[in-house]
C-alpha cells in the first residue's frame, strides 16, 4: 500500500502537490483557527483527491472539532475521522489521536503525566499506523531553540505497541523521516516555522 503522509497544512491545503497513492493520511492542523468555512473548504479539497482511502486526525489549531465535535466531523464527508479510535483498512489497523502535551491551551491540550497518559493507553497492541498531532519524546520533535518537547509517555506507548509506520506533525521545524528498531517515524509537517508549505508530503510503501 502506498501511503502518503501529510500534516499542519494549516488551510493552505490547495497549494500542495499531493502525490498519489492508496492511502493519504493527514496528522492535523487542517486549519488555522479549526473554523467551520475553514472544514468546508478541506473536505471540498479532499473530494478532489483520488486516494482511494482518506484518514484525519484533528490539531491543536482545529478548534471545532474540540469544542462541538459533532458538528465538526458532520463536515467532513470524504474522510474517515479518528478521535482516539481506529479503523481497518485492507488488513492494516490505523489508530489516530488529535492529543498532544498542553501548550498555551491551545485544542486537545492535556498535561503531561496521568493525564495524557490515559488516552495512549487506549492504543491497540495490533496497531499498524499510529497517528498522532504530536510526536514521541526524542523522536523528530527538535524546535529551532534546540528542546525536544514530544511527549515521554507516547514514547513509552509506542515502545509497546511498535507500530510499523508513527506518523504525526506538530513541530514544523522538525519535518523528515527516520527509522528506529524496524518502525517508520515521520514527521509530514508541510508548514515550516514560518507557516510557508516548503515541505514535500512523504510517501511510504507498506
Amino acid at each position: 500500500m502506498r501511503i502518503v503522509c501529510i500534516s499542519d497544512t494549516h488551510g493552505a491545503h490547495s497549494e500542495i502537490a499531493i502525490p498519489d497513492g492508496d492511502l493519504l493520511i493527514h496528522a492535523g492542523d487542517i486549519s488555522k483557527r479549526g473554523k467551520e468555512p475553514e472544514i468546508i473548504d478541506f473536505n471540498d479539497w479532499l473530494s478532489t483527491l483520488p486516494h482511494r482511502h482518506k484518514v484525519i486526525v484533528a490539531g491543536n489549531h482545529d478548534f471545532l472539532f474540540e469544542r462541538n465535535a459533532k458538528r465538526a466531523e458532520s463536515l467532513l464527508t470524504h474522510a474517515v475521522y479518528l478521535r482516539n479510535t481506529d479503523v481497518k483498512i485492507e488488513g492494516l489497523t490505523i489508530w489516530g489521536s488529535p492529543i498532544t502535551p498542553w501548550f498555551f491551551d491551545w485544542a486537545f491540550n492535556r498535561q503531561r503525566g496521568a493525564d495524557i497518559r490515559r488516552y495512549w493507553d487506549r492504543i491497540p497492541i495490533n496497531t499498524d499506523i499510529l497517528v498522532t498531532h504530536g510526536p514521541p519524546r526524542g523522536i523528530l520533535d527538535k524546535t529551532d531553540r534546540g528542546d525536544t518537547v514530544g511527549c515521554d509517555d507516547l514514547l513509552e506507548a509506542v515502545w509497546k505497541v511498535k507500530p510499523k509506520l508513527h506518523l504525526f506533525g506538530h513541530i514544523h521545524e522538525a519535518y523528515g523521516q527516520i527509522e528506529v528498531d524496524n518502525m517508520q517515524f515521520i514527521n509530514a509537517s508541510i508548514m515550516n516555522l514560518n507557516y510557508k508549505p516548503v515541505n514535500d508530503p512523504i510517501i511510504i510503501d507498506l
